[in-house]
């Protein structure tokens, strides 16, 4: 950012009185900018064992596997955007569940957030963001083809709770792919 979005001039970096961080900051209307992690928002989309998934027609990671999923916009819940980015990239009707899954992607100042979505019904359709969307027992994920270790996580606490019976909320950080101890692939 190096305009104000308020008045036009030239924004400088500095700490604002009161705070403890670099901002940008427009010397001539005062007005800060925030720069805060975005939120990406989601569903589990299931039948029994088997679980939803896109192949997405978008970079980043075009081709690759993922959950539907995608930016909370202005104006809606989290639960909201999470049926949004269902309904815009499976085509597919949902009953959200109980959040799953919250992990931070700090590196790339995200918050990844999905819920577990029950299928109502197997007639969905890859929108304009998928290439195709297609039911994966566990076995079948194509683990090696999945887009974001977020998109991993999820899944594989998904199955160890099935297998265990009982669903929780899972959280965690993902760290940067070159960190020590880091798992590997994208996101």
């Amino acid at each position: 950012m190096n305009y104000c979005s308020h008045c036009g001039h030239a924004l400088s970096m500095r700490i604002p009185d009161g705070d403890n961080r670099i901002r940008h900051c427009c010397d001539n209307c005062g007005t800060i900018h925030y720069a805060n992690p975005k939120l990406v928002l989601g569903t589990l989309p299931y039948e029994g064992q088997r679980v939803l998934l896109c192949r997405r027609a978008i970079e980043p990671r075009h081709g690759f596997w993922t959950l539907p999923g995608g930016f909370m916009e202005n104006g809606e819940t989290l639960s909201e955007g999470a049926l949004r980015e269902t309904d815009e990239e499976a085509g597919a009707r949902v009953e959200i569940g109980p959040l799953f899954s919250v992990l931070d992607v700090v590196h790339v100042h995200q918050v990844h957030v999905f819920y577990l979505a029950r299928l109502l019904s197997l007639d969905f359709a890859p929108g304009p963001e998928s290439l195709e969307v297609r039911m994966f027992a566990e076995n079948e994920i194509p683990w090696d083809d999945i887009a974001f270790r977020t998109t991993a996580m999820t899944l594989r606490a998904f199955f160890d709770d099935l297998r265990q019976g009982t669903f929780m909320l899972h959280t965690g950080r993902v760290q940067p792919a070159h960190a020590p101890h880091a798992p590997h692939g994208p996101l």
